[in-house]
């Protein structure tokens, strides 16, 4: 009996060193580098306005909205005219974003974008009139106004012109102003979420071992793959808890994934990336075909014959020798680059010959084509 206890506790020893070890091989990252607190996010702000001051390159006058929005404007301040009446082409309707931050407080400044929505050149030089910024509510938290700032321009006209970036999108930096609060009161809540950016079960349980052993408390649990939910004690400090557990590094399991893109043959595969045993035949085809145009002319003082153009077609075809190489079962990433490397395989030919060797099950790996 003391004979079988001592293999145990052997085999328990053993089991314990290789997790350790495993564990100390992965990368330690910090919580707050790879989850979010749930509710504690952006908010989109958008508006619609009028950008005046602008030398000659606004919307035309098929633009009807960006005249109508100027006739209101002017009825506002007590001037009655009719939009049909309105010619000028300094001012061009546009669209104003922005990016609401958490716990946000009426007077904390904004950058916008401002974009042309009609025919407008560009809007270099242009003034943002005031314009409000709501949510997807329809509630408005903050007003935007100010000089625009372009990194591009367009110069010239008709067929003689040049245009650098895109002339029609404009920032105004600090150029909004929030009004209305839109923050969480972090005291009234007797618990948090944490999201994980990458899902996984394995990471999930790591980090709620990681704060239940910072706070010496079982007040972590992982719900699912990517929420783990973290109780406040009464009489605790949310944000003092909050900026403990954003520090904690946990070990990060990710999975073996490849991913391809095919339109410009870049190939990017991870370390846990394995192979099976297969064999890559590799081979081109190359084929030229040449057309050189000879003059063929008569004799010299001959009145028998004319010059003619004769074209004379070459054909060549060169057939590569098909290129191996051999790869066991567990390789890495790098026996296969390094195996493709030896064959001349381009990234292109790279991304068809990962397909094929997911296609034969050899690849231990999610493939993504993008």
């Amino acid at each position: 009996m003391l004979k079988w206890i001592l293999r145990i506790v052997v085999l328990v020893l053993a089991i314990m060193v290789a997790s350790y070890a495993h564990a100390s091989d992965m990368t330690q990252v910090r919580i707050k580098d790879l989850a979010t607190i749930e509710g504690v996010r952006e908010n989109p702000l958008i508006g619609y306005g009028l950008v005046v001051g602008l030398k000659g390159t606004g919307d035309s006058r098929q633009t009807l909205f960006s005249t109508q929005t100027l006739s209101n404007i002017l009825q506002r301040m007590g001037v009655q005219v009719a939009g049909s009446a309105i010619r000028v082409n300094n001012v061009a309707a546009v669209f104003v974003t922005a990016n609401l931050p958490p716990f946000s407080r009426p007077g904390l400044q904004l950058d916008v974008t401002v974009s042309s929505i009609g025919d407008a050149k560009s809007l270099e030089g242009g003034m943002l009139l005031l314009t409000p910024l709501s949510a997807a509510n329809g509630q408005t938290y903050a007003a935007a106004q100010g000089p625009l700032t372009l990194g591009g321009y367009s110069a010239g006209g008709g067929g003689n012109s040049k245009i650098v970036n895109h002339p029609t999108v404009g920032r105004v930096p600090s150029g909004a102003v929030v009004e209305k609060p839109l923050s969480v009161d972090l005291s009234q809540m007797s618990s948090f979420s944490f999201l994980l950016r990458s899902p996984d079960f394995a990471t999930a349980r790591g980090l709620a071992l990681a704060v239940n052993q910072a706070t010496g408390k079982s007040v972590a649990r992982a719900v699912d793959s990517r929420r783990i939910e973290v109780q406040c004690a009464k009489g605790d400090d949310p944000t003092e808890l909050l900026a403990m557990v954003q520090e904690l590094q946990v070990a990060v399991h990710t999975s073996a994934k490849v991913v391809v893109n095919e339109r410009t043959g870049t190939v990017v595969m991870g370390k846990d990336v394995q192979l099976g045993a297969i064999s890559i035949l590799h081979g081109n085809l190359e084929i030229e075909v040449k057309t050189q145009l000879l003059v063929s002319q008569p004799n010299a003082f001959s009145k028998v014959g004319e010059t003619a153009v004769v074209p004379e077609t070459t054909v060549k075809a060169v057939d590569n020798p098909v290129r191996r190489i051999e790869l066991n079962e567990g390789a890495t990433v790098e026996d296969l680059v390094r195996g493709l490397q030896t064959i001349g395989a381009t990234g292109r030919d790279i991304a068809a010959i990962l397909q094929a060797i997911k296609q034969a099950d050899a690849l231990h790996a999610e493939l993504e084509v993008i």
